[in-house]
């Protein structure tokens, strides 16, 4: 019984640990009007990531793709 206890309980924080990693998001400038956006959502440790290059206009941004080189 000791011993199942113990599995349960590292199962549980395997299973935890494996939802969760680091969040974060970063932009860069590239040249004079693009910009280069970066998502990282923290699920699975981040391997569901997204790279966004957008032109960087007075209202804002605009034209934002997504799987393109900037």
């Amino acid at each position: 019984m000791r011993h199942l206890k113990k599995v349960a309980i590292v199962g549980m924080l395997l299973g935890v640990a494996s939802m969760v990693g680091c969040a974060y998001g970063g932009a860069a400038t590239v040249g004079s009007d693009t910009v280069v956006i970066t998502r990282n959502d923290g699920f699975l440790f981040g391997a569901l990531n997204s790279v966004y290059v957008c032109k960087a206009t007075a209202s804002g941004l605009s034209n934002c793709r997504t799987g393109e080189s900037p």
